[in-house]
Order: structure tokens, then sequence, then C-alpha cells
């Protein structure tokens, strides 16, 4: 999914000429801590909240602008990127820009959140298996080979590292929720299954709890 095809925000764009006072109340309107400033149609950084708060309200924007970041993604990037730079630089907002530096529309980062989930497809029904194994063991043909054995298919696979055991944690989005035979499938090839979440959890589940409740009303 890449910037361009995200939803903008109708969100005011500050001049190098506009006040202090100004800008804060227009933050205060949207509900934002942070506005991309633009001369012309050109781009040139963000003005944070905190920024204006520590500053003379009288003063023009250009007085004070080497508080400006220089933090943009371009329509052309793709939304990973975008979660990146907003995680990395705390901001509430990210302006977006053309290859001509020209500012084209701003992303809220807080709904981020919806696309990143609607890029992962989470709620598409289906079961996650997480997989750790050694990384020069990991191949990426295999696991998909013995998935599909099981009439399945990965519809997301993402890769991370144990910070502690500096093992490859795999995990599978798969498109059925009845994993079972998935899950021993893995295992029979010796693969460490560390989690899985999916149909079975919640029969094996319900079951337990009825034999439970049958061996306590035969007592």
């Amino acid at each position: 999914m890449l910037v361009t095809n995200l939803p903008f925000e109708n969100l005011p764009q500050i001049k190098l000429s506009d006040k202090v006072y100004s800008v804060l109340r227009l933050m205060y309107q949207y509900q934002v801590q942070e506005l991309a400033v633009t001369e012309g149609d050109e781009f040139i950084g963000i003005i944070k909240e905190e920024t204006l708060l520590n500053t003379d309200e009288s003063l023009a924007i250009k007085e004070i602008q080497h508080y400006l970041l220089k933090v943009s993604v371009n329509t052309g990037d793709h939304l990973l990127k975008a979660v990146s730079l907003a995680v990395a630089s705390h901001l509430s907002i990210l302006p977006v820009v053309d290859n001509t530096g020209k500012l084209t529309g701003t992303i809220e980062t807080s709904h981020l959140l919806q696309d990143i989930a609607d890029f992962l497809q989470i709620n598409e029904p289906g079961a996650l298996v997480v997989l750790e194994v050694d990384p020069q063991q990991y191949s990426f043909s295999e696991i998909c080979r013995l998935v599909e054995s099981n009439d399945a298919q990965i519809t997301q696979l993402n890769t991370s590292r144990d910070p502690e055991t500096g093992k490859m944690l795999i995990t599978l989005k798969i498109n059925k929720l009845e994993i079972s035979d998935i899950v021993a499938t893995f295992q029979r090839y010796e693969y460490h299954v560390k989690h899985y979440f999916g149909e079975e959890l919640y029969t094996n589940e319900l079951k337990s709890n009825y034999e439970n409740l049958m061996s306590y009303l035969n007592v």
C-alpha cells in the first residue's frame, strides 16, 4: 500500500508570516500537536506545539524557522515507511510531498493503525501460527509447502528476531481457523510452534470445560 492511496486530512497549512498565537489557535481548533509549514506550495517543515508554547506569541514563524522539523513522506513511499517515520519522530501528523517537494496532503498518524490493520488483513478470518527457528534453518518454500499440504494458504508472513535467544520468529496468517492439522505437521517436521491462535483453541477449551463439568456431576 502506497502513501498516495492513504486518506489525507484537511488540515490548514502554516505560512512563514503567520504569528505564533494564530498557529496555536489552529492547533487547538484541529486538535493536533503539529502543523505543516509551507512557502507557496513547497513544504518547509513541521512546527510543534511544544515549541510554540515556549515562544513569544507575537513572533512570526519565520523568526523561529530554525525549530522546524524537516520530516515528510513521499507520495510514492510505502505505508510502512510512513509508520516508521511517524514513530521515530513522535509526530501526530505526517506531511506528504511529491517528487518536487510540493505538499500534497497530511496524514494523521493516529489513523495509521487502521491502515496497518487493513494492510495486514487483520479483520479477515484466519488463524495465526508463530514459529521459532534458527535463522540459518529458515526456509520460506518449505513453510509454504507444509501449510499448503493441509489445503491452506499463507495470507501474511512476518519475521522478527527474539532479542534474548537470537532466533527468528515467523508469524503466519493462515486462511483457515481450524489449524490443528497444520500445527501437527510443523511439529512432525521438528518446527518449534511457539504460539498458535485458531478455532481449535476454543474447541479444546470447551471440551475441557465439558469434561470437567461431567466429572463434577459424577462425583
